[in-house]
């Protein structure tokens, strides 16, 4: 059946994702009933994926303003000023469903599409990060699962290019049904060659850039707004495939494009592919578009208008070209090796008009696609109610360790705090020859091609405290970001973020949603750290068998900072015998919510942390000034394991042990305080409002050699991995 004859039932539309009372908007809008292609275009628009329905109205609330802010959300990635007449561009997207389904593709792509957005806007990329959450290690499913994305993000960036200079790994049962794959992108761009995708002028040409268009990835934004049921394995189909060597010629490509005058816009063809980036690009501009669907290049035959607006081939683009600059834009992508194709023009209608083998097969107003998508004020638990729902038991009283020493053993080689490496070097995190800090500290840093200036850069969240208390847990994710990049020097600029969390239309899953953003909008607001782009993914549950029901809450927290000097920064690792070492931000005493308490206490209870933003704000402002003073020769904020755990990877950094001052209970050894840090001075320096705890001397720490610390940290995943790859 053609996509224009084929009978729209109630069961085509609830196919589409569409409630009955959506579709009846539909029909308002159109003033008939659509034909199938319509509904398609209709059901992808107004998808959680594509219109941030269900969160919308919280999303404006957060702070996206600053003197630094060039461009704000809503368009491909933000735009924060560098200085030099530079600007960096950043942002950070999901790619979960696609992900568990098939780990490599859904991975690959993931690195694919945020890549894209970046380089849309004119930004040359520098440096990937990633932010993954993986379920139980000894689920059965989990050992594939991490060997197909971490495959996939290293097969992708490294074949593009572009280096991966860090990210961060957490396990938990709760994520073995729905893994979490979050990619960032950060490019760097001149302010006066920056892109931007609403369309303009009428009769400009519309033009086709990239690879053909084929059956992959259609219904990619709906299967990314559905929970996950037993059928995950049927929706394969619904995965994109990627190609990093074509996106590398459509880097090139595009780049050599954006140094002429010919672009009016330009967007990028992501989610939801050719119906997304036209429908943005002209809704924005507030004009039409005339679409001639013969003309889209294809890769396979027959292929309906219906598959053509909904497939999400990748490495695909579009753009809004000056009149007479067709020629000159076309040799550009053919010396390249890539499609070119003027498929298009823009009209003053206000309408989406496509037309396949001669017929109009599509005639929709654009202003209900985009501008009047449904918006949803979901009902949410009040704070109380939540905390009785979520059950997060009482700390109590917690006994005092009955060894120190081993529970630092059993930490420094548990899921969440053992060594990364087995997987960050299986990524190219030197290609381009600007990485400057690598993967294992507390922010990469790439230098700005050509200067010494560097960009910091880290991925932050903590999903239990945010389960625990969404309010706290999300300002701590915003804080633990500023910290990172304060330690190394770094002033912080401007936040992206992806918003993982479960079926919004469950209240208590909204409150999670609710609370964390106003605990990230308060934190952001106390440290001047804006939020300039981001992605929201909902309905991350399963029902799958051997898979939770929800997700962590998880509002993963990409940042980015500036160094004006990258000789003048901090690292993590103990540098010279005698070094004194210092505590910034006071004792440990929280235990509640800890890795200590769930590894070692095998219990998952008490607060989160409470977060002090003043504080937050006080202790890395003194931060920075002795890096930039060369006061200190090593910095490392204290987060996942307590300030023991700290201790222990500066000295397996620097392969130098310590020598403690102080007696330590299992509150202070692990305590998870915020607003912390550990430093390193000559030992004749004094550190104004630190207390000494010890000294960089011998080749232990707190009694536990280093060989001792080294094979339990760099020993699980190895072990775990054994034979993958």
């Amino acid at each position: 059946m053609s996509s224009t004859a084929t009978q729209i039932t109630p069961e085509v539309v609830a196919e589409h994702g569409l409630s009955p009372e959506e579709y009846d908007r539909v029909l308002k809008a159109i003033g008939r009933e659509p034909n199938l292609t319509e509904l398609g275009i209709f059901s992808v628009m107004w998808s959680e994926h594509c219109s941030y329905k269900s969160s919308k109205i919280h999303l404006m609330k957060l702070p996206t303003k600053g003197p630094q802010v060039i461009c704000g959300p809503g368009e491909n990635a933000g735009v924060v000023d560098i200085g030099d007449g530079q600007a960096a561009i950043f942002k950070m997207e999901s790619h979960n469903h696609p992900s568990y389904i098939e780990p490599y593709q859904g991975a690959a792509t993931g690195v694919g599409g945020i890549l894209r957005d970046v380089f849309t806007m004119g930004a040359r990329p520098v440096a990937n990060m990633n932010a993954l959450r993986f379920g139980r290690p000894d689920h059965p499913k989990m050992k594939h699962l991490i060997a197909g994305v971490v495959h996939g993000i290293g097969g992708y960036g490294n074949c593009v290019g572009v280096p991966t200079v860090g990210g961060e790994v957490n396990f938990h049962s709760a994520y073995d049904g729905n893994i979490l794959v979050n990619a960032m992108t950060v490019g760097v761009a001149d302010t006066d060659k920056i892109f931007y995708s609403a369309a303009s002028g009428v009769g400009n040409p519309i033009v086709y850039v990239g690879s053909k268009t084929g059956r992959d990835g259609i219904h990619g934004a709906t299967m990314a707004s559905a929970d996950f049921g037993e059928d995950s394995e049927e929706k394969r189909p619904t995965v994109q495939v990627g190609d990093p060597f074509t996106e590398k010629l459509l880097i090139e490509a595009c780049l050599e494009l954006m140094a002429s005058d010919a672009i009016v816009a330009i967007q990028d063809m992501g989610a939801a592919g050719l119906t997304s980036s036209s429908v943005e690009m002209a809704s924005k501009g507030g004009v039409g578009i005339h679409l001639k669907m013969d003309d889209v290049p294809q890769r396979e035959t027959g292929m309906t208008t219906y598959e053509m607006m909904l497939s999400e081939s990748q490495e695909r683009m579009l753009m809004v070209l000056k009149p007479g600059r067709e020629a000159f834009a076309e040799a550009i992508f053919r010396k390249w090796e890539l499609d070119f194709a003027v498929i298009g023009h823009v009209t003053d209608t206000g309408r989406m008009v496509l037309e396949h083998k001669g017929e109009i097969v599509c005639d929709i107003p654009l202003g209900p696609l985009a501008d009047d998508a449904p918006l949803y004020d979901r009902p949410s638990m009040p704070k109380d109610d939540y905390k009785a729902w979520a059950k997060v038991e009482p700390l109590g009283d917690v006994p005092e360790s009955a060894d120190i020493d081993a529970d630092l053993v059993t930490l420094m080689g548990s899921p969440d705090i053992a060594s990364r490496r087995w997987i960050w070097e299986q990524y190219d995190h030197m290609v381009g020859a600007d990485t400057v800090q690598r993967p294992g500290g507390d922010a990469a840093v790439v230098r700005v091609h050509g200067t010494q200036k560097g960009i910091a850069i880290s991925t932050d969240c903590t999903p239990r405290y945010c389960y625990a208390d969404p309010y706290e847990g999300g300002k701590q994710a915003i804080a633990e970001c500023y910290r990172n990049l304060s330690a190394v020097g770094s002033t912080p600029l401007a936040v992206t973020n992806c918003l993982n969390f479960a079926n919004p239309q469950r209240p208590e899953i909204m409150a999670q949603l609710t609370g964390c953003l106003e605990g990230m909008g308060d934190a952001c607001r106390a440290l001047d750290f804006p939020i300039v782009s981001g992605n929201v993914s909902l309905y991350n549950e399963s029902k799958a068998t051997g898979g939770g029901s929800a997700i962590l809450p998880t509002p993963a927290i990409g940042g980015i900072g500036l160094l004006a000097n990258v000789d003048i920064m901090a690292t993590v690792a103990f540098k010279n015998e005698g070094d004194a070492v210092w505590l910034i931000g006071g004792e440990g005493t929280h235990l509640g919510q800890s890795i200590w308490l769930r590894e070692v206490a095998g219990r998952e209870a008490g607060d989160a942390p409470v977060v002090d933003l003043a504080a937050e704000r006080a202790n890395a402002d003194a931060v920075r000034a002795l890096v930039a003073t060369g006061a200190v020769n090593a910095v490392h904020d204290i987060s996942d394991g307590g300030l023991l755990v700290t201790l222990a990877e500066m000295a397996l950094a620097g392969d130098k042990g310590m020598a403690l001052d102080i007696t330590l209970t299992t509150a202070s050894a692990f305590g998870e305080d915020q607003a912390r840090y550990v430093v390193t001075a000559p030992a004749s320096a004094a550190i104004p409002g630190a207390t000494r705890i010890g000294t960089v001397a011998g080749d232990s720490v707190a009694g536990v050699a280093l060989d001792t610390l080294r094979k339990a940290h760099e020993g699980f995943f190895p072990a775990l991995m054994d034979n993958e790859l």
